[in-house]
């Protein structure tokens, strides 16, 4: 993402807050929206695993 769009996201997720929140509620709202971009970006790029092969490589049943 690019700075600019960073920080018009950052603006979003602050108006968003209730008025009583706390450091903590900020930095979980932010550290929410990169791990979603993060998976965003590796999907794009091709850096998944089927869920057969997960289900399979820890032996689970549906």
């Amino acid at each position: 993402m690019q700075a600019e769009n960073i920080k018009q996201e950052a603006h979003r997720l602050l108006e968003k807050l209730p008025d009583k929140a706390t450091w903590d509620d900020l930095m979980y709202q932010i550290y929410v929206r990169q791990t979603i971009e993060a998976g965003i970006k590796d999907s794009n790029e091709g850096r998944t695993v089927d869920v057969k092969e997960v289900r399979k490589r820890f032996g689970l049943t549906k």
